[in-house]
């Protein structure tokens, strides 16, 4: 059963302490390359919350459709149930900037390969204002599932 820790929601109860953590994570990222600073959007928060939910009951990992996402962009990571706080958690996506080249994307990639630096991407794209986080927690597995607007990783564009 998911239950609230000071993390994310839970049974649809806002957490007061998830929007300033998740928010100072993203934040100081991109205030390290001189981008605007996201905002807090509930209403990411809580469609990130109904999909972390849904994640969870499957057991796996699976982007939501982007039709269902309608401009929407989405991080997603789990992980060991209580084993890592959150900042550990969006630090996972931001360490994929070791393999980060400035370029378009999908050419933004060390390795060839632009999903290997689609995290950290979505993160530092400029075009995006607004951000929204939830984390789902059973027994055995945290889900961390981050909505994003406007969508980054956009085709042929620069990420910043």
């Amino acid at each position: 059963m998911p239950q609230a820790d000071g993390l994310g929601m839970a049974a649809g109860v806002p957490d007061t302490v998830m929007a300033p953590r998740s928010l100072a994570a993203h934040n100081a990222e991109r205030a390290s390359l001189s981008l605007p600073p996201l905002r807090w959007n509930c209403h990411l928060e809580q469609d990130a919350s109904e999909w972390a939910q849904a994640l969870l009951r499957q057991g796996a990992l699976a982007h939501a459709d982007a039709g269902t996402r309608k401009g929407i962009g989405e991080n997603l990571w789990m992980g060991t149930s209580g084993r890592w706080p959150l900042e550990q958690m969006i630090g996972r996506f931001i360490e994929e900037k070791q393999q980060y080249r400035h370029g378009r994307f999908p050419d933004v990639s060390v390795t060839g390969n632009g999903a290997d630096v689609g995290h950290y991407s979505q993160i530092v794209w400029r075009d995006t204002r607004e951000v929204g986080c939830a984390l789902a927690r059973d027994s055995a597995r945290d889900v961390l599932v981050c909505r994003y607007y406007p969508a980054g990783n956009v085709q042929g564009r620069v990420p910043f």
